[in-house]
């Protein structure tokens, strides 16, 4: 974030109870020195000890009166709640969880797409459902606008993450979010070679922090550096043009008139 000229969160995006995902202490020094402007958390009920601290540091967060409304619960009923998505609009949109899955947690991971800057992030959280890899391969938005996708489940091989999803979803880079010595070793090496069969660049987290960043006039240009282990060096990065740049390119009458045109998209 100091790289970037940050000091403030604008959207603190969980997508999972898991304390890979969420962790207590880091949550609370996150919330204290950051300040999210927005919180989206998980909708399940958290099964671990962790996951229960986490929800009670959130509820007492949002009992705060000016940030209240900002602290959002992110349930089925909430998702069918929100706008029809429009093609044009950008607007950053909910996926999942469509429905509480009682018998598998990581299905209940918060699928979003993150649509209103100069490039566009598919965050999968921990899904693994195939049904549900089906259903997104199928979105309107994600097949024509994703240019980085958080691998879901870390980059696991459990059936998700296929060559069909990602036939359809054409990413230009892979991101696994990872230790260098995790359990279990991922991303997992199918993974990687379906990636690199279908010209996906995959960064990984298991050697330093992955930046991506908008440069340039913030129309579609955007670079991505991979940094070295608990430091601020780069290690590697490259410049990457995000498929909605010619849209962004164009002056506002045009823009106006491609909306008025027609606005379609995925139902949330």
């Amino acid at each position: 974030m100091g790289i970037c000229g940050v000091n403030q969160i604008d959207n603190l995006h969980i997508t999972s109870w898991d304390r890979d995902h969420c962790s207590p202490s880091e949550l609370e020094e996150i919330l204290k020195d950051l300040k999210p402007k927005k919180i989206e958390y998980p909708g399940y009920e958290p099964h671990s000890e962790a996951g229960k601290k986490s929800l009670k540091i959130i509820q007492a967060y949002k009992s705060k009166s000016d940030v209240s409304k900002k602290v959002v619960s992110v349930t089925p009923d909430y998702i069918k709640s929100l706008d029809k998505a429009e093609n044009y609009g950008y607007k950053d949109t909910f996926h999942h969880p469509r429905a509480i899955d009682d018998k598998n947690g990581n299905n209940n991971s918060t699928v979003k797409h993150f649509r209103s800057g100069s490039f566009n992030v598919l965050s999968l959280g921990d899904v693994e459902c195939t049904n549900i890899a089906s259903g997104l391969r199928r979105q309107r938005t994600i097949k024509n606008e994703t240019d980085v996708m958080i691998l879901a489940h870390h980059g696991a091989n459990n059936g998700f993450t296929t060559s069909a999803f990602i036939k359809k979803v054409r990413p230009t880079i892979a991101i696994a979010s990872a230790d260098y010595a995790n359990q279990f070793k991922h991303p997992k090496q199918e993974i990687r070679d379906l990636l690199h069969k279908n010209d996906v660049k995959l960064f990984t987290t298991k050697s330093g922090d992955v930046l991506v960043f908008s440069i340039k006039q913030h129309i579609g240009h955007y670079k991505v550096q991979n940094l070295k282990a608990n430091s601020t060096e780069v290690s590697s990065e490259y410049d990457f043009c995000a498929r909605k740049k010619s849209f962004l390119e164009n002056n506002n009458d045009t823009i106006r008139a491609r909306i008025n045109k027609g606005k379609r998209g995925p139902k949330k």
